[in-house]
C-alpha cells in the first residue's frame, strides 16, 4: 500500500475516501439520500454539491466494487503517468463535466436520481487508453484480450446505444460524457499525449 501511496497520492486518497464514504452510506439513509445527484433540484440550483458527492457513493456492494476495480487498474498508472495535480484535476473536473448533461436531460424529472463514480473512472480509462492505445485489455468472463484503443471504441457505441434503448437503471450517459470529458482533459494538461498515442500507430507529428 506504501508503494501506490508513494506512487500516486492522489489516487491513493480519492480511493480511500470513496471506499470510506460508500460503505458508510449503505448503513446511513440520511448520507445516501443527500449526496445522490438529483438533477430535478440541481437545475434549479439546488444541492450543487451532489455534483461532487454522488461520486462519492454507491448504489450496492457490485456498483462499488466494479467501478473500484477499474479505478485501481488505471488510476495509479495514469497518476504516476500525468502527474499529481494533473491527474486530480480530470478526476475531479470530470465527475462534473459527466453529470451535467443527466442534469439537462432529466431536469423535469423529478423522480430521477443517480450516483456513482463511473463518469470520473471512465475518463481516467480514457486518458490511460491516450497514453497505452495498444495494450491489451480484458473484459471480466472473457479471455482474449483487446487492444484499448478498440476497447475505446467499443465502450463509446455501447454507451450510446443503451443510453437509447437500455432500461437498466444505469447512467450510460455519464460513462460517454466522462470519457468525453478523459480524453479532453488529458490533452489539456498534457498535450504531448497526442504525440504519443499516434506514436503507438506508428504516426509522427
Amino acid at each position: 500500500m506504501k508503494e501506490y501511496i508513494e506512487m500516486a497520492p492522489v489516487a491513493s486518497m480519492i480511493f480511500i475516501i470513496t471506499l470510506i464514504t460508500s460503505l458508510y452510506a449503505f448503513s446511513n439513509e440520511t448520507v445516501y439520500r443527500k449526496f445522490t445527484l438529483h438533477p430535478y433540484s440541481v437545475s434549479r440550483g439546488q444541492e450543487l454539491y451532489t455534483l461532487i458527492t454522488s461520486g462519492l457513493i454507491h448504489k450496492d456492494w457490485g456498483h462499488l466494487f466494479f467501478n473500484m476495480l477499474s479505478f485501481f487498474f488505471f488510476a495509479f498508472t495514469l497518476e504516476a503517468r500525468i502527474g499529481h495535480w494533473q491527474f486530480g484535476l480530470i478526476y475531479v473536473v470530470s465527475l462534473v463535466l459527466s453529470d451535467l448533461p443527466t442534469v439537462a436531460k432529466h431536469r423535469h424529472n423529478q423522480w430521477y436520481y443517480s450516483l456513482g463514480a463511473s463518469g470520473a473512472i471512465s475518463a481516467v480509462v480514457f486518458g490511460f487508453i491516450l497514453f497505452f492505445p495498444r495494450v491489451e485489455m480484458y473484459l471480466m468472463f472473457i479471455p482474449i484480450g483487446i487492444p484499448a484503443y478498440i476497447f475505446g471504441i467499443l465502450y463509446l457505441i455501447y454507451c450510446t446505444y443503451s443510453s437509447r434503448y437500455a432500461q437498466d437503471g444505469i447512467n450510460h450517459d455519464a460513462h460517454f460524457y466522462g470519457a468525453l470529458s478523459g480524453v479532453l482533459l488529458t490533452i489539456m494538461v498534457y498535450p504531448q499525449v497526442i504525440k504519443l498515442f499516434l506514436g503507438a500507430f506508428g504516426i509522427s507529428l
